[in-house]
């Protein structure tokens, strides 16, 4: 008995690095997918359109597997990971990289990690040890430092929708965690998404182009990846991680997202990445390393 009490806990702790590393890398490719399919797409268009498709896709799941509605009392909460990973960063996301490249929006997504832990300790009353807070400033100060010395007057209006995005994305993140300890992981995006078919659907119906016939095999791709992967099977990962080894602890995995980011921007937008965006990244992965580690 007392085996099974010193193993579990540590049995799920790896699990939620586990699940976590599965769904930060399915999410390395959401801005490269989202700059592809912009290039064709509204950014409206392309927010409400890919929440209606992983929306139609939860309610199937939902159905299949018989899922009892979610009680009121996790409604607000629901509706708070809607309006953060459903609505407000798929926008914000996709208005910034009509003004930047892939490539430097990877790099802001280094801040992801402190502001998902800052929101684990308002929303989910988690209290993290200082040398964790060390790790995860450290690493948000090398994406600032990096964002700073490229110049954000370059693209301001880009910089400032990143930011927005990445605070939504935090709120979202940790809430979602927190409700995924008592629904589950894949529940919690599925009703959310779910939540949000009535409203998305009618406005992806009222937002169709006039035509399609300009639109690329590579924009479609891109459409299909954010709307699939990253709208809904890299939450299931995601929030199971989190749940499993601690919002603020599995979150600061983010870290490593933008230089997987930077990796398919490279192979597949063919954009540039100099070596101060390769330096920032190493040094937010030691940050990682750092924080998984000593923050126990």
């Amino acid at each position: 008995m007392k085996q099974r009490e010193i193993t579990r806990p540590v049995n799920e702790h790896s699990g939620g690095w586990m699940n976590g590393c599965i769904g930060i890398v399915i999410f390395s490719g959401s801005l490269p997918a989202t700059k592809l399919a912009v290039s064709a797409f509204h950014p409206l268009f392309l927010t409400v359109s890919r929440a209606t498709i992983a929306g139609l896709l939860a309610l199937c799941v939902l159905l299949f597997y018989r899922e009892k509605r979610p009680k009121q009392q996790y409604l607000r909460s629901l509706i708070i990971v809607a309006l953060g990973c459903v609505i407000g960063f798929p926008l914000l996301s996709a208005m910034a990289l009509q003004y930047t490249t892939s490539a430097h929006g990877m790099v802001f997504m280094g801040l992801l990690p402190l502001v998902t832990a800052v929101f684990a300790v308002i929303r989910g009353g988690e209290r993290p040890p200082q040398v964790f807070w060390f790790f995860s400033i450290a690493g948000s100060l090398l994406v600032v430092g990096y964002a700073i010395a490229q110049g954000l007057s370059s693209s301001p209006v880009g910089d400032i929708l990143l930011l927005l995005a990445i605070i939504v994305c935090g709120l979202g993140y940790a809430e979602g965690a927190k409700l995924s300890k008592t629904m589950g992981g894949w529940q919690v995006i599925s009703w959310a998404l779910v939540l949000s078919l009535p409203m998305m659907g009618v406005l992806t119906f009222l937002l169709l182009p006039e035509s399609f016939t300009e639109v690329s095999v590579t924009a479609w791709a891109g459409l299909a990846y954010i709307s699939l992967f990253s709208m809904f099977i890299g939450f299931i990962f995601w929030y199971r991680g989190l749940a499993q080894g601690g919002i603020a602890r599995i979150g600061q995995l983010q870290l490593l997202q933008p230089i997987l980011g930077l990796v398919l921007a490279t192979t597949f937008l063919h954009e540039a990445v100099t070596p101060g965006m390769m330096a920032i990244t190493t040094g937010v992965i030691l940050c990682v390393a750092g924080t998984k580690r000593f923050a126990r």
